[in-house]
């Protein structure tokens, strides 16, 4: 958990200055604006490309047609979707109630002053000061598991937030089944606001509310009422439509299907089948999973199991389970070291209030997979931004693809996965932020807060990102991550902050045709028309004047230099370097050695030019991966110096 980077002068805050166009905004865009009925709270989202936040331009929607020519503040939610908060003296202003005309978002660039604006788009939005909800049809009869969403057609639907809510008021009586112990009587159900959900993002035509254990239990039996559509506006009464009979018929639990059918320590297992209930409501309301059968350990004999485990409700459809060491399957096995196959059956029970209900019992199969280290690379906004210093904004997304493929080269065979998308089938994973400035100001290129040296990778969850205040008490640097612009000190004339010993010509040679600040011309979507050449460390740099070539080394030796040191952090986070030692890096100086300390590795090793580099774990520290993140497939001969002094 220390740092890689080599010590520099505490960088200033501050921007380069640039020329027309701004590569941030000259691929500005509107595609949609939604949703297309806006009243006083609506959040109105704007989707397109090439957005900026407040530090980069001031965006505002113009509304042009009709009798209509307004201007709205616009805020920047990411690179492809802005919003703009609607009040009613918005709505006033537009004097209309129903708009055709055009949307355009203009930006005023931060960098160069100038306007860029979106081409304009076609679009109708009706404007109301109140909306009535006015549903044509609600889901009725048929087969249900309590929890089933149950879907409501029409329009006039609230989305929620600063708008308010549409809820389905539902009232009726219940029939316990037979088998359940019913004797036909439909029992009075008290009456339920059930807040509806919209079917997809940004839609007033379609919602749906759960078919709740509040009003139909959780035994089997049938349900027979009505369904009233409410709109309750902030600030406003609440507005009601004409009720709508209803009758369902409710089955008891049951698991279809689980997924995935090998999962490792910290991964989600998916349960999906119908009944399911859960929540903090203090219904008391919990879901549990049965499995009774055998597991068979790799290289062992089976062992009856007969275990109850307690997942994570999602919804009446899904509940998941995170495969962990606090509860009888964890405590059974050693989840960092075991495999092996479960085959049986699987059960689910619910409870809710006083009742207790076992569902079906369905078969099932499924593995423990080896342990597996997911990473997930965090690019924050100040990230992509920071690429300006450089002249690689317009680059951005083939700097990312080459910091993944470095750090995956110097991870190959071993059992980690990088991803730049947010990880969805694991509780149990990684995250690295990168960002644009050091915030230790210590001019670091990257740091591993994560607190202690973690043998063995028993966290699997470190976070090198934010701040740590346990590392902060030990006087390290509080905060993690990556941190681009450190990579100036590099330069022998850099933008910000003085050079490091470290500094070297060919980060000139490199980088200058791409600096605004040396002369030089950034990046921009026409150096991209056709592609750019695929380059190794023998093309870089390119030779005067060729353009193509400038472009594709910028990008191959940023990519190069933010995944090394990615690389050498997430191996700090996995316990190394000397796992079962004292200190954080190798001891002494060997060329290519990703664990040595930042002072032994320098840009050319990191930049993998010149004949040095790539940087890859020395022979003791990439079986210490492989014991701890098995896998069974090889790294392709990569030759590997010793970790012990030479």
């Amino acid at each position: 958990m220390r740092t890689s980077g080599i010590l520099a002068a505490v960088i200033a805050a501050g921007c380069a200055t640039t020329t027309s166009p701004d590569p941030g905004l000259e691929g500005v865009a509107l595609t949609q604006v939604a949703p297309g009925t806006v009243i006083p709270g609506t959040s109105l989202q704007l989707s397109g490309a090439s957005f900026v936040d407040a530090s980069w331009g001031t965006a505002t929607l113009h509304l042009h047609g009709d009798s209509i020519d307004v201007r709205w503040p616009a805020t920047f939610v990411d690179f492809g979707t802005m919003t703009v908060a609607i009040d009613p003296t918005m709505i006033a202003q537009t004097g209309v109630t129903d708009f055709h005309g055009t949307a355009t978002v203009e930006i005023v660039s931060s960098i160069d002053s100038q306007t860029y604006a979106t081409a304009a788009l076609p679009v109708d939005l009706s404007f109301r000061q109140t909306l009535a909800p006015a549903p044509s049809t609600v889901e009725t009869g048929g087969v249900q598991f309590v929890n089933d969403a149950i879907e409501v057609d029409g329009d006039g639907f609230l989305l929620g937030g600063g708008e308010g809510v549409t809820v389905a008021r539902v009232t009726g009586c219940f029939a316990l089944d037979a088998s359940a112990g019913g004797d036909g009587t439909c029992a009075p159900v008290a009456s339920q606001d059930l807040p509806m959900t919209p079917s997809a993002a940004l839609t007033r035509t379609q919602a749906t509310f759960p078919l709740a254990p509040a009003i139909v239990g959780i035994q089997p039996g049938t349900f027979t009422g009505q369904v009233q559509v409410v709109n309750r506006q902030a600030g406003d009464a609440e507005v009601a439509a004409a009720a709508m009979p209803v009758s369902y018929t409710v089955v008891t639990s049951q698991i279809f299907q689980v997924s995935p059918g090998a999962a490792s320590l910290g991964q989600f297992v998916f349960v999906d089948g119908g009944g399911f209930v859960g929540g903090t409501d203090g219904s008391g309301a919990v879901t549990e999973i049965e499995l009774v059968g055998s597991f068979a350990k790799t290289g062992g004999d089976p062992v009856q199991v007969d275990m109850t485990l307690i997942p994570e409700y999602v919804d009446g459809r899904r509940v998941r389970y995170v495969l962990n060491t606090d509860d009888a399957l964890g405590k059974s096995l050693d989840l960092t070291t075991d495999t092996g196959s479960f085959t049986g059956t699987i059960t689910p029970i619910v409870s809710y209030g006083a009742q207790t209900v076992t569902g079906v019992a369905s078969p099932a199969a499924f593995q423990i997979a080896p342990v597996k280290q997911v990473v997930y690379l965090d690019f924050q906004t100040s990230y992509t931004e920071e690429l300006r210093d450089f002249g690689l904004r317009a680059v951005d997304a083939q700097v990312r693809a080459q910091i993944v493929a470095t750090c995956q080269a110097a991870y190959r065979g071993v059992n980690l996965e990088f991803r730049t998308d947010p990880v969805t089938d694991f509780a149990l994973f990684s995250d690295v932020e990168l960002v644009g400035v050091d915030p230790n100001n210590m001019g670091l290129f990257g740091y591993d807060n994560s607190p202690g040296k973690d043998v063995g990778n028993a966290r699997l969850y470190d976070e090198l990102g934010g701040v740590n205040a346990a590392t902060q008490q030990d006087g390290f640097p509080g905060y993690g991550g990556i941190f681009v612009r450190s990579f100036m000190a590099f330069s022998q004339h850099p933008l910000f902050g003085d050079s490091d010993p470290g500094a070297d010509a060919t980060f000139d040679a490199v980088f200058d045709p791409l600096r605004e600040d040396r002369g030089g011309t950034a990046v921009t979507s026409e150096d991209l028309v056709g592609g750019l050449p695929v380059v190794d460390g023998s093309a870089c740099p390119a030779a005067d004047g060729d353009r193509g070539t400038a472009v594709a080394c910028g990008v191959y030796v940023m990519g190069n230099l933010i995944g090394d040191t990615l690389a050498h952090e997430v191996g700090h986070s996995l316990g190394l370097a000397n796992p079962y030692g004292d200190g954080f890096h190798d001891v002494g100086d060997a060329p290519n050695r990703l664990m040595d300390a930042g002072g032994q590795r320098p840009f050319k090793e990191r930049a993998t030019l010149g004949g040095q580099g790539p940087g890859v774990f020395c022979d003791d520290e990439y079986a210490y991966l492989k014991a701890i993140l098995p896998s069974a497939s090889g790294d392709g001969g990569v030759m590997r110096p010793a970790c012990s002094t030479p």
